[in-house]
């Protein structure tokens, strides 16, 4: 559910103001990448009809939010501050290249190494954890550089975070209870995801603890 309301707040969000200022296209862009990836199984399984609606709306919902961004709201994207270095290294508007040296080339070969079945679908499954692992990082960068956030910008995140962490309970919980239930590569990946919030949720709960603007020292 958690996920569920990142998704509304974010298109919410844009929709309400008129604008995709603060917001990645270079997370979302990956994010993408991730759903189309990972549920494939659209295809050729069928689990209930909740598991496949949330499955199209996943990715209907991010593919809505990207095309907003490169169209819709073109004039408020705000290209300067969606990069990971400061020498603009990290790609341009409409075509993120950059990411792709950086984090989806790195994610595919690491999917190709370990995997749980070295076929088609099961490296494309692993290649959508680990990158699903690093996409929020291009909007961490940003706000890194702007040092602050809008609040639904910031709402958003935070349910991203918050969804991933929860995955580790319930990861504990099925090792517990579970006879030979092992994912390492599931685990190693959401730990990594669940650390790189680790920051922004620190300075989010001080921002509402005190009442204060949130602020992302750089």
């Amino acid at each position: 559910m958690l996920h569920l309301v990142s998704f509304i707040v974010l298109l919410y969000r844009m929709k309400t103001q008129k604008s995709c200022r603060g917001v990645s296209l270079k997370t979302q862009v990956l994010f993408l990448i991730t759903f189309c990836c990972r549920y494939l199984d659209l295809f050729f399984s069928f689990v209930s009809v909740y598991n496949t609606l949330m499955k199209i709306f996943f990715i209907s919902a991010t593919a809505t939010t990207v095309y907003w961004i490169m169209t819709r709201y073109k004039s408020s994207y705000d290209l300067e501050n969606d990069l990971m270095h400061g020498d603009g290294s990290f790609g341009g508007y409409g075509a993120p290249h950059g990411i792709i040296g950086v984090i989806i080339i790195p994610c595919f070969l690491l999917a190709l190494i370990w995997n749980e079945g070295f076929e088609a679908f099961e490296i494309l499954w692993a290649f959508s954890i680990y990158l699903e692992a690093v996409a929020i990082l291009p909007q961490l960068f940003m706000l890194q550089r702007t040092k602050e956030g809008e609040a639904f910008t910031l709402l958003y995140i935070f349910c991203v975070g918050s969804y991933r962490g929860l995955y580790l309970i319930n990861w504990i919980y099925r090792y517990a209870t579970e006879p030979h239930y092992w994912q390492l590569l599931v685990w190693v990946a959401g730990l990594v995801q669940t650390l790189l919030y680790a920051d922004f949720f620190y300075y989010y709960y001080i921002a509402l603890k005190e009442g204060s603007k949130f602020q992302l020292p750089g």
